[in-house]
């Protein structure tokens, strides 16, 4: 039986990738995406569901509330050693920590996420702190921490836009005061992938006890490169990944945790890692989440949106109809998409109409396919969305008898 050392060495080492979902956290400060106690508790039975390794179920001292639905989830999401660990946020304040730790404590695994500034600019300006007064702060937090719980993790807010050498020295501080595990976020997805790959190189090789803990990647989205920042983190020595589910959060939002999962699982020739995510709830979980928040998200979003494997053009029609290779990299079953992925409209093509008619029961000759096509092709110009009812009123009926369109 390995003990807690021996764990966080094993898995720093290895091509396992922890998932921290912090969809309830970070994910719910997005504008609108406020969830109830109960919605929370569960969006969290689906998270454990979906094979998240961790879910920060909320910032206990920000309300009552929060602290209250940290704790339900901790006490009935995290109550076997099969369950997620259950994190709660902290910032590095002695009662933010005591919060953190009364919240998560019914979990059979828990941890205390707390953070501080390592930029400049945010020491300076939103915490008039000197950087010696930081590094103070984070040792004895930690430690506190520790007390508590054997697994804390410490994020160095702002990091991408800290002095290297600074960053560091807090990241050393924080290890030997006990964290287990270093997040470094891009706080306001300002990085790039190369840039982000080569600090995790550097912070780990500048670290002593880099092997002993986990890095972890967090990432925003406001240059549209936050997925590519968080495998590039990964490349760079990296073993967990903190995401959203729909890649909700503050202004663009964070890292999506499907499109991460998507692309270690479909290139897995470019990225040899392994972990517990279940691929065919992914797409299950993103649409509890919208229904819970009240929006989906958009129609073209990767992996999830409802036209991640629709196909209106009858040039990939025919491609996907003939072999879905052609123009999916995934299968939608892959992710637990059940859906209708052939979209009839003004682009689409005889062998697409006559798929569709096949699978409503109608076989068709060739000559009364290309009477119907022709009709068909008449009604997709004046009428954007095409119906199976519509489909079947072509076999029938004249086209003026068929929409009722000005």
């Amino acid at each position: 039986m390995l003990n807690a050392t021996e764990r966080f060495t094993s898995m720093a080492l290895s091509n396992q990738i922890v998932f921290f979902d912090t969809t309830l956290r970070d994910g719910e400060q997005s504008p609108g995406c406020t969830m109830h106690p109960s919605e929370k508790l569960r969006m969290a039975h689906q998270l454990a569901a979906l094979g998240v390794d961790i879910i920060e179920a909320g910032f206990a001292i920000a309300s009552h509330g929060d602290a209250e639905s940290v704790r339900a989830i901790a006490k009935e999401v995290g109550v076997s050693d099969q369950a997620p660990r259950i994190a709660s946020l902290a910032r590095c304040k002695r009662e933010d920590i005591e919060a953190a730790a009364r919240a998560v404590e019914p979990a059979r695994k828990n941890r205390i996420h707390t953070f501080l500034a390592t930029s400049d600019l945010h020491l300076e300006a939103k915490l008039r702190m000197t950087r010696a007064q930081a590094i103070d702060q984070v040792g004895e937090c930690v430690r506190l921490a520790r007390t508590y719980t054997d697994n804390v993790e410490f994020s160095t807010e702002d990091g991408t836009r800290s002095d290297i050498d600074f960053l560091i020295q807090m990241v050393n501080v924080a290890v030997d005061a006990g964290a287990t595990t270093i997040n470094i976020p891009d706080t306001v997805g300002y990085t790039t992938p190369a840039e982000y790959k080569a600090l995790f190189e550097k912070v780990r090789a500048n670290v002593p006890k880099a092997d002993d803990i986990i890095f972890s990647t967090h990432c925003h989205d406001d240059l549209g490169m936050a997925v590519a920042n968080c495998l590039a983190g990964v490349e760079g020595g990296a073993r967990q990944v903190e995401c959203t589910i729909n890649g909700i959060g503050e202004r663009a939002g964070n890292a999506a945790l499907e499109e991460i999962a998507a692309a270690l699982a479909t290139r897995h020739d470019r990225y040899p890692y392994t972990s517990n995510i279940k691929m065919t709830e992914l797409y299950p979980t993103s649409q509890l989440l919208g229904e819970i928040i009240s929006f989906q998200c958009s129609p073209n979003k990767a992996v999830v949106g409802k036209n991640a494997f629709a196909h209106e053009s009858g040039i990939h029609q025919h491609g996907v109809l003939a072999n879905p290779l052609t123009y999916e990299i995934m299968t939608p079953a892959s992710v637990g998409f059940t859906g209708q992925n052939i979209v009839l409209g003004k682009h689409s093509g005889r062998r697409a109409l006559e798929h569709r008619l096949t699978e409503l029961g109608h076989k068709l000759s060739k000559p009364e396919l290309d009477a119907v096509y022709t009709r068909f092709t008449e009604l997709a110009d004046r009428k954007k969305s095409i119906y199976d009812q519509d489909i079947l009123a072509l076999l029938h009926e004249p086209l003026a008898e068929v929409v009722n369109v000005p």
